[in-house]
């Protein structure tokens, strides 16, 4: 049976945006003896039961599901760096947004506001976002509310539209839509950022042997180091790619239980 690949995390118009990276990597694959998989990438309606499918080769998370609900069911593979000025090698970190007409210049001038975060189960617009405000709230609340939006480009559609007055934008996907369509993101200002974590992790299923595992990180290399893929990273922003252990992914885990220990159990 073919193996899934599916790259759902990055992309202004992901089916349309990550096609030319895929293009680069299946050949890389196919290189370097990887050849019983499908030619077409996986887009998973429930990526959760997706990340767990002992048929997953490659696909891509968000730490914070890493660490908290796919521990020990999946191998990590490693993370790519991204060209953003917030992300510091393979770390990125998330944006506290407002609109630009706010007085407020700082976090703690948000008290008692309507925060829009893309889903719970998200490290850089909630986990990472609770455990800053952790310091500065009271009884375990600092925001008057929290809507899940269902993805960063619509916490920012929310902002603008006076739904929501605050969100935590990824860096990456604030590049991004920023490059795609600087109109989109008009009329915000950047107030906060978050403490850095290692990127978006890249996963494989146990399944996979460790010859398997080390001929994926081969062609992923290949992939991020050949001029011919410059177009193609450049769509992603990507700029290179780290082998990471799970440790590494430690400080997301230490995010949730800082914010935990502030009382702070949900935005």
């Amino acid at each position: 049976m073919p193996m899934l690949i599916s790259l759902p995390m990055y992309g202004v118009r992901p089916q349309q945006d990550v096609q030319p990276f895929w293009q680069m990597l299946s050949q890389q694959l196919h290189y370097y003896g990887i050849t019983e998989i499908n030619e077409q990438l996986f887009w998973p309606s429930d990526l959760l039961l997706h990340w767990r499918d002992p048929a997953l080769l490659l696909s891509q998370t968000c730490g914070f599901p890493l660490v908290t609900q796919l521990h020990q069911q999946v191998q990590l593979v490693g993370a790519f760096s991204y060209q953003s000025p917030y992300c510091s090698g393979v770390y990125y970190r998330s944006l506290v947004v407002v609109r630009e007409d706010e007085d407020g210049e700082q976090l703690s001038d948000f008290r008692h506001r309507v925060v829009a975060y893309n889903s719970t189960d998200s490290q850089s617009g909630y986990n990472a976002l609770r455990a800053l405000i952790a310091p500065l709230a009271a009884n375990g609340r600092f925001f008057s509310r929290g809507i899940a939006s269902g993805g960063h480009y619509r916490s920012i559609a929310m902002i603008q539209q006076r739904q929501a007055d605050i969100a935590a934008i990824d860096c990456v996907s604030f590049a991004l839509l920023q490059r795609a369509n600087p109109s989109a993101v008009a009329g915000l200002k950047i107030i906060a950022q978050t403490d850095a974590a290692p990127g978006l992790p890249l996963i494989t299923s146990l399944t996979t042997s460790a010859e398997q595992l080390i001929r994926i990180r081969q062609a992923i290399s290949a992939t991020v180091n050949s001029p011919e893929a410059t177009y193609a990273k450049d769509n992603l922003l990507i700029r290179g790619f780290s082998i990471l252990s799970w440790s590494d992914y430690d400080v997301i885990k230490q995010m949730q239980e800082k914010a935990f220990a502030s009382g702070v159990i949900t935005l």
